[in-house]
């Protein structure tokens, strides 16, 4: 593995330098102005701050994200099948997980640092936090991070905060993009779950297994995200060509899943540790 140079082609244009961590496995993404990293997230492009159905695009992506909350939910009741289960969502976007949630039933509670998804969630009726120090008082019997991990600027530290807001054989669910799966070797710099300096870490098997090791946390199982290669493989298009070339991604994205049932190297992995 090498140092690479990264830009960041959704809103600044700016190149930022990502380093490889042998003992770790892993990437980190230099970046140095903390008082400027929001402004790196202010761009209708950064979906998932958004509930826009403009463009077809937009209306796809909402509804594979339905389809996809769906599926999590699933997921947690399958580890955690007892009445009243109490659920932390960190970094929830505009809510729409929690709002799934909410109407079956469960004990929600969300974080969500940016002011504009903060506020639609709110506006359905949820509790939405800023900082997850809002909520250092309660424990929960599930805690999820969908794609939220690799933003945080410690994430060894953030983890011990989740794990004290865990309860004794609460769930952990942690859901991270992989460079090493196909789509991320294919695309290499375009690869557009790099995503700086949004992603300031770039996470691999092997350091997620390290995770669990130094947090005494038991990783009891690894899932893929089949989706998410296509929906990188359609940015990292546009990024490579300046077009989606939704065909080529669509074969981009089913290749990387059809190599990941061999090299159980996929797009981006779910991670479930028990505490």
């Amino acid at each position: 593995m090498n140092n690479k140079i990264i830009k960041d082609h959704s809103v600044s244009k700016k190149e930022f330098e990502i380093l490889y961590d042998s003992e770790k496995d892993l990437y980190k993404t230099i970046f140095n102005d903390w008082t400027q990293l929001d402004k790196y997230y202010q761009s209708e492009k950064y979906i998932s701050h958004t509930d826009s159905k403009k463009t077809w695009f937009d209306k796809t992506y909402q509804l594979i994200k339905k389809i996809t909350i769906r599926n999590k939910w699933q997921l947690i009741k399958k580890y955690q099948q007892h009445k009243n289960i109490s659920v932390l969502d960190v970094g929830c976007g505009t809510g729409d997980f929690l709002k799934f949630g909410l109407k079956e039933g469960y004990k929600v509670v969300g974080v969500e640092p940016n002011d504009q998804a903060r506020k639609l969630a709110n506006e359905k009726l949820l509790t939405v936090k800023k900082e997850l120090s809002e909520i250092s008082k309660q424990q929960f019997d599930v805690i999820t991070l969908w794609h939220v991990l690799e933003h945080v600027p410690d994430y060894n530290d953030y983890i011990n905060q989740l794990k004290s807001l865990l309860k004794s054989n609460g769930i952990l669910i942690i859901a991270v993009p992989n460079f090493k799966s196909y789509d991320a070797t294919y695309y290499k710099k375009y690869w557009a779950a790099w995503d700086v300096p949004r992603h300031l870490w770039h996470f691999s098997k092997n350091t997620m297994w390290n995770i669990s090791k130094r947090h005494q946390l038991a990783l009891i199982h690894i899932k893929p995200m089949y989706f998410d290669s296509f929906y990188v493989s359609m940015l990292s298009e546009e990024y490579k060509n300046s077009r989606k070339n939704i065909l080529k991604a669509i074969w981009i994205g089913l290749w990387s899943n059809s190599k990941g049932l061999y090299t159980k190297e996929y797009s981006s992995h779910i991670y479930i540790f028990k505490k």
